[in-house]
Order: C-alpha cells, then sequence, then structure tokens
C-alpha cells in the first residue's frame, strides 16, 4: 500500500514541476516585455483632454430680460445668447438727446448774437471814420475864426460856438473809438462762447454715443462657436458687468495636456509621436503628436508657487506639462470631452 502511494507522488511530481515551469517562465517573459517596454516607453496617466473654454461676460449691469439658449445648446458665433431690458438706459438716452438739442439752440444764438455783433463792429468803425470827418471840419472851421477873430471880423460868441464844436466833434470821435474798443471784446467773447458751447455739444455727443453703445451692450452674443455650459442666470436676475453667465466650450478643437515627470521628457521633442487612451473608451486608441513642451513646471502655474529656499527643503519630482495634438481629430471629435482622463504613451527608443 505504501509502495502504491509513493508510485503515485513520484507520477504527480513531473507535472507540478512543468506547471511551475511553464508559470514562471511565463512571469519571466512578461517581466522581460515589461521592463523592455519600460525602457523604451515614457507613460503617465496624468494627463487630460483639454479645448477652449470662453466665458460669456456682461458688459453693463442690468436685469436679465430673455435667453435664447439652454444648458448644452450648440451655438454659432455671433449669436444673440441673452438680452437685458434696456429700459432705463433708453430714458435716460432721451434725456440726453433733449440736452443735445438745447446745445444746439445756444450755439446759434451763440451765432447770431456774434453776427450781430460783427455789424455793430462795422457801424462803429463807419462811425469813426464820420466823426473824424467832423472833426477835421471842426478844426478847420476852429482855425478860420481864430483869425477872424484876431481880426475883429466876427465875435467872441462865434469863436467859442466853433470851439465847443471843435470839442463836441472830438469828443464824439473818442467815443467811436471807445464803442469799437467794445465792440471788438464782445466779439472775442462771443466766439469764446461759441467755442465753449461746441465743446459742450461734442461732449453731449461722446455721451449719447457712449449711451448708445451701452445700450448695445444689453444685447449679448456669443464671442465664438461651441456648446453651452451649465448655465449660472436666469430671466430676471439681476447681473454685474463682469460676472460670468455661462461658458462656450469649443467643440471643434481639442488637444491634450499631459504631466510628465521631469525625469521623463529629456528624449522628447516636437513632433515625436504619441499613443494614448481615453478612460471612457479604454478599448480605443489614439494616435497623436507632441505640439510643444512647457518652459515651466506646473508648479510655477499655481496660486502660491513653491518657495524653495524658504524653510525646510523637501525635493518633490516635478511635473512638466506637455501639449499633445491628436491625429485625424474630425473621426474621434464625438469621443473627446474637455476634461476627458487620458493615458498617454511615448516610445522613446
Amino acid at each position: 500500500m505504501e509502495n502504491q502511494v509513493t508510485t503515485e507522488k513520484k507520477k504527480k511530481s513531473p507535472v507540478r514541476l512543468i506547471i511551475i515551469g511553464v508559470v514562471l517562465l511565463t512571469g519571466a517573459i512578461f517581466g522581460y516585455k515589461k521592463i523592455m517596454f519600460a525602457l523604451g516607453h515614457e507613460a503617465t496617466d496624468n494627463a487630460q483632454v483639454e479645448t477652449q473654454i470662453t466665458p460669456v461676460l456682461p458688459r453693463v449691469a442690468g436685469y436679465v430680460k430673455h435667453i435664447t439658449v439652454k444648458d448644452y445648446d450648440s451655438v454659432k458665433t455671433g449669436q444673440l445668447v441673452v438680452e437685458l431690458d434696456d429700459d432705463e438706459m433708453q430714458s435716460q438716452l432721451l434725456q440726453m438727446q433733449a440736452d443735445y438739442q438745447a446745445a444746439e439752440a445756444d450755439i446759434a444764438n451763440a451765432r447770431a448774437a456774434l453776427n450781430n455783433a460783427v455789424v455793430s463792429l462795422k457801424v462803429n468803425k463807419g462811425s469813426i471814420d464820420l466823426n473824424d470827418v467832423k472833426v477835421k471840419q471842426a478844426k478847420e472851421d476852429f482855425e478860420r475864426n481864430q483869425n477872424l477873430f484876431n481880426d475883429q471880423a466876427i465875435t467872441k460868441k462865434q469863436l467859442n460856438d466853433s470851439r465847443y464844436s471843435l470839442e463836441q466833434a472830438t469828443q464824439q470821435a473818442n467815443n467811436s473809438e471807445t464803442d469799437l474798443a467794445t465792440a471788438q471784446t464782445r466779439i472775442a467773447i462771443l466766439q469764446s462762447t461759441i467755442k465753449k458751447t461746441e465743446a459742450n455739444l461734442a461732449s453731449k455727443q461722446a455721451a449719447i454715443d457712449q449711451q448708445k453703445l451701452k445700450i448695445s451692450y444689453t444685447k449679448i452674443y456669443a464671442p465664438a462657436a461651441g456648446r453651452i455650459g451649465k448655465r449660472n442666470v436666469t430671466e430676471g436676475q439681476f447681473v454685474q458687468a463682469g460676472s460670468p453667465l455661462f461658458s462656450i466650450v469649443n467643440d471643434s478643437t481639442y488637444w491634450i495636456i499631459a504631466n510628465f515627470k521631469e525625469t521623463q521628457i529629456n528624449k522628447f521633442y516636437e513632433g515625436m509621436p504619441v499613443e494614448f487612451t481615453l478612460d471612457a473608451f479604454p478599448g480605443v486608441h489614439l494616435n497623436g503628436k507632441i505640439i510643444s513642451l512647457s518652459d515651466a513646471t506646473g508648479a510655477r502655474f499655481s496660486l502660491l508657487p513653491p518657495d524653495n529656499a524658504s524653510g525646510n527643503f523637501v525635493k518633490v519630482t516635478q511635473r512638466v506639462p506637455v501639449k499633445i495634438g491628436i491625429d485625424n481629430l474630425s473621426e474621434h471629435k464625438n469621443m473627446l470631452r474637455a476634461g476627458l482622463s487620458v493615458d498617454v504613451t511615448i516610445a522613446t527608443n
């Protein structure tokens, strides 16, 4: 009986050894392939799909009057997406236009006053010429009467009358000169008034143009084509200028950002072929090429970048963002979504 058991164990031993040998050989082959693959490839799962995301921001504050899109709708560049209530702005515009018309009337009045002043100036110049003639005549009469009085041909009263006429003519001439200077000053004042009124008119026109521009901002158009993300606004809500309403995701252009360790990138170069898979579609292998490597590590772009010169230093392997373009993008566009996780592999041998 014991001999039979011993015989059975001996019969089983070669099979067991064969199985163990096959397992060890398989493990060795698998390990060899893994090692050789690791020596000739660089890989990372710290990667994701990226695209351009454009925020939609109002340029003026106001109440939301109408929203023309829903969550995840497709939009085209320049498509109306949100309209703000502009009733108050329209009323302000009417007031500004009325002020502008009043300023135009002020300019018309100032120009009419200037024309009157110019006419008065011409009259004053004519009066000066006439008074100069009167002064000349009165002077000649006085000189003639002075000679006649010396010859006792006229009376003292006649001589005095001629003297008074000369003084009166001289005073009138002086008054005309004063009136001319006053008229010239008035013209200068009126010209300055017109310039000031014209500047005021230009200012009011600029205010009207600015108000019209603000009114145009109450209609918000899509700055880019793509798909609407989640809306952060509802009709009737008051929004401030610059507050994000929602974002538009560009659904026609995608790329991969892979964050490789700094020890992995020494053989990378632009145009290098890349293979990757999406976690959402693990059985699909996609290809691409390196577009560019960042000139700074990812930590440099953080809100509080590390400062190794302060405190205790602990060395941490940094990661460098690598931008990867996707081959045949149009064929795989339906699978791509911004933010999807990606496994990237790059052959370096």
